[in-house]
């Protein structure tokens, strides 16, 4: 098959098409960043300039949009519009242009806000930030795309939760980073539950969506079961073969404290790692439920396995490459 690749050059797409050049695919990636570890089948292209995009000539069975402004730290806010929606429209001018009945994209959890526990894909949209109101927006963009011709057409839109795994310097690698430096301070109970996805299993179930019917398939991908944030960092202490502290500070004490960082950080202008919002991330739960089994999908490595795998790779590999991709 030929895929059309968009934001190929991140961590999910550099895995992604790793992995069809393995199940000799063709693949175009189209990005604004350079791709490390396949310059052989990308090419410049920003997705918010449609002349960019009308001088691609490569005839695409199927679409799989990555390309996204997603980092919390994104400035101009504008930018997450202009690039996650009027970006998305510019891909979809490019489908109906080439004829491409078939487009895979990469949304998030992050259109649900702050969900309730177990929040599944028919949960209620209700984001709280710039990325989680762009992306639902690109997937309406993408519906009305799909509604046109929709016995034709086949949209997939995949929703993960956090997804981790080697070389990606995203958040749970600043945990693991924490822990291997001794720097790391438990707060609260760690009962909370955080849903995960493990970026091998990710990309496996985007070679399962190729063979999707026609029509629209929207899925939560997460990797089941959740852990409790306190076997989590146990998994990791473990990994590392280091001992773990029974001292943790009370979520309460944890949160006032950096709230005097926020303010700090407001009067000053410095950024600090400690914010009153991480710290409610870090002890909140963020469990979602997915339809995944429902179709038959079983993920091929465990949580367990992939945080094992994880902290092998970055911290006990002498022989790891330099490649890293900053994802958060």
């Amino acid at each position: 098959m030929n895929f059309l690749i968009t934001g190929g050059s991140g961590f999910v797409g550099s895995n992604l098409i790793k992995k069809l050049k393995n199940l000799n695919h063709n693949i175009l990636n189209i990005d604004k960043k350079e791709s490390v570890w396949h310059q052989d089948v990308s090419k410049y292209v920003n997705i918010t300039d449609e002349s960019d995009l009308n001088n691609i000539n490569y005839q695409a069975d199927t679409i799989i949009h990555l390309a996204a402004e997603h980092r919390d730290d994104v400035y101009p806010k504008s930018l997450y519009y202009e690039v996650n929606v009027e970006g998305t429209k510019n891909i979809v001018k490019l489908a109906e242009r080439n004829n491409i009945n078939s487009i895979i994209f990469f949304s998030s959890v992050a259109v649900y806000g702050f969900a309730e526990e177990g929040t599944n894909e028919q949960g209620d949209i209700n984001p709280f930030n710039d990325y989680g109101s762009t992306k639902w927006l690109a997937e309406l963009e993408l519906k009305k795309w799909l509604q046109k011709d929709q016995f034709n057409r086949k949209l997939v839109v995949i929703r993960p939760t956090v997804i981790f795994g080697p070389r990606n310097r995203g958040n749970f690698y600043n945990l693991i980073n924490q822990i291997y430096s001794n720097k790391f301070l438990m707060v609260g109970d760690g009962k909370n539950y955080k849903s995960l996805a493990y970026i091998d299993n990710v990309i496996d179930f985007v070679i399962e969506s190729f063979n999707f019917s026609n029509g629209e398939h929207c899925y939560n991908y997460v990797d089941k079961p959740d852990m409790e944030m306190k076997k989590v960092i146990h998994s990791v202490y473990n990994a590392l073969n280091l001992k773990q502290s029974e001292f943790k500070i009370p979520y309460y004490v944890a949160y006032f404290g950096a709230i005097i960082f926020d303010i700090i950080s407001i009067l000053t202008r410095k950024k600090f790692s400690i914010s009153s919002i991480r710290v409610k991330k870090f002890c909140m739960s963020t469990s979602f439920e997915t339809s995944i089994s429902d179709i038959g999908f079983k993920a091929n490595v465990s949580l367990e396995e992939a945080i094992i795998e994880t902290v092998n790779y970055e911290f006990n590999n002498k022989n790891k490459d330099n490649v890293i991709f900053y994802t958060e």
